[in-house]
């Protein structure tokens, strides 16, 4: 008589199949999401060059941001095509610098510093810096559901400004890739003068100023 195998023998081999199964498929998403993360970032932030001489400016921009091209008086949009989602984005726009200065106003500086506070701005910060030895600020804020990123950078001729969003990707990566292609910008016209040198007084060995004779 041809003998059965139970049927709590067939679940129990079954149970343990799955079991091995979910255990390999987890040891292999370990091992193939953080180096798939690794690429996707790798490619994200990789850096391409970009001109344009009518804006003029020269940067470098990240591979996530770089797509479609658009021109529009006075500036360029560039960005990442995405099908029912705010896309990664970034704007360059160009305009003349009536006072021919080097360097922002005080002024200026110090509406763009309390700006976010002023308006209630979330997430809104402000830095004042230099972008490829040139006078510049950035601004972080929250703008239109997603975070942006704006530098605006001066130089005798123009003043630039480049405004970055990750859109709905990524916040991480695509700020990265917002940040890192900013600072590539260099933006035509004359270089600043070097600051003033200062003036160093001799002084005697006790320290007190020598006496011209």
């Amino acid at each position: 008589m041809k003998k059965e195998i139970p049927f709590q023998l067939i679940v129990g081999i079954g149970i343990l199949l799955v079991g091995a199964g979910v255990l390999g498929g987890e040891s292999y998403l370990m091992k193939w999401l953080p180096k798939h993360r690794e690429r996707v970032r790798e490619e994200t932030l990789k850096l391409l060059p970009y001109q344009n001489a009518s804006l003029g400016v020269e940067m470098q921009i990240a591979a996530g941001l770089y797509g479609k091209i658009e021109s529009f008086p006075g500036g360029v949009r560039i960005w990442q095509p995405k099908f029912w989602s705010i896309p990664p984005a970034l704007t360059i726009t160009s305009q003349p610098n009536p006072d021919a200065t080097f360097e922002f106003s005080p002024e200026v500086l110090a509406k763009w510093q309390t700006q976010g506070l002023y308006e209630e701005i979330p997430r809104y910060h402000f830095e004042h810096t230099k972008i490829n030895n040139r006078d510049a600020i950035l601004i972080w804020q929250f703008q239109n559901r997603a975070m942006l990123l704006t530098a605006r950078v001066i130089s005798s001729e123009r003043i630039v400004e480049v405004a970055c969003t990750p859109g709905r990707e990524d916040e991480d990566i695509y700020m990265q890739a917002c940040d890192e292609s900013v600072h590539t910008l260099k933006v035509a016209g004359p270089e600043p003068p070097p600051p003033p040198q200062p003036i160093l007084e001799l002084t005697g060995p006790a320290g007190r100023p020598k006496r011209a004779r």
